[in-house]
């Protein structure tokens, strides 16, 4: 009897104990699926972060539904890229996850920040009918595999102050994840050698943290803004630049109305494709992040050298 009423209270110990490592956990939400990722990469082993914009989805305008809210309202830590992504997002924040450390990453130290583009073949960002952001800075700036380093790091550390438990493989999946995206930024490198000085025109200005860090040339945007349809009149002014310009490729995205780059384009023999800026025909993984870099390249070069 008094051997059963061991393993009794052994048992009922081993899942209190059980009980009061799963609680240490943070819930952690992020905003879009590239941070998602990068979020997914440093709890491996751990836990899951939840995403709260529906993958696939706009970020710059968004309802969020019900179970989205509900993953704010229980979560310990919240990572977003900026107001100037999700300019909706922070009043949400501010009352559903009040309890919350949120962190905007683009506020992280060593975060490269880029202002707007302005210029005859790039949009005025000025006039964003309240949708977008003010500020003058570019959100896009997960595009940046530097950045995407980085905000490794900040993800670690803060997910340390939470769990300290677990601090040694939060650093240790930080670790992996930025040798994994060093390892792809040296894959995107030589598949863009070839198209080195190839023009393009892609259908929003998200890409210049992209451009940037691999030295290729995107000569305008066809789309006046994050979320406003081109007017006939920038239809015909981009058929124009495309035209004299010189432009090797167009590029539309996957949650946009293809036709509209056909409308652009009409007769002008120009090689189009899809890039996808959010890793939106990705599945949600950790895994997405560096995939979702070297699609973009891939898709690149191919069109480049067409």
């Amino acid at each position: 009897m008094s051997r059963r009423i061991c393993g009794v209270v052994a048992a009922c110990l081993l899942a209190t104990t059980t009980l009061s490592v799963s609680a240490k956990i943070p819930r952690v939400a992020t905003d879009i699926g590239p941070i998602h990722s990068l979020a997914a990469r440093v709890m491996a082993g751990i836990g899951t972060p939840d995403l709260i914009i529906r993958h696939g989805a706009s970020p710059h305008a968004y309802s969020l539904r019900p179970s989205e809210a509900a993953a704010l309202e229980k979560a310990d830590l919240v990572f977003w890229v900026s107001e100037g992504l999700t300019p909706w997002l922070k009043s949400r924040l501010e009352i559903l996850a009040s309890k919350a450390q949120v962190v905007e990453l683009m506020k992280a130290d060593g975060t490269v920040e880029l202002p707007y583009r302005e210029g005859a073949t790039f949009a005025n960002h000025d006039d964003h009918s309240g949708i977008d952001d003010h500020s003058g800075i570019d959100p896009h700036s997960w595009l940046d595999p530097e950045n995407g380093k980085v905000w490794l790091g900040v993800m670690a550390s803060e997910l340390s102050k939470i769990d300290p438990s677990n601090a040694d493989l939060y650093f240790q999946n930080a670790a992996a994840g930025t040798r994994e995206i060093s390892e792809t930024v040296a894959r995107i490198n030589e598949l863009l050698k070839s198209v080195h000085g190839v023009k393009f025109v892609v259908f929003h200005d998200a890409y210049q943290y992209f451009e940037r860090r691999f030295g290729i040339s995107v000569s305008g945007s066809i789309l006046a803004g994050d979320a406003l349809a081109p007017n006939p009149a920038r239809l015909i002014e981009i058929r124009g630049q495309v035209a004299e310009m010189g432009i090797g490729c167009v590029f539309s995205e996957p949650q946009f109305n293809p036709g509209l780059v056909a409308s652009v384009l009409q007769d002008a023999g120009v090689n189009t494709a899809v890039i996808d800026p959010q890793g939106i025909e990705l599945e949600l993984s950790m895994d997405l992040y560096p995939q979702m870099l070297e699609r973009i390249a891939k898709e690149i070069a191919a069109c480049g050298e067409e």
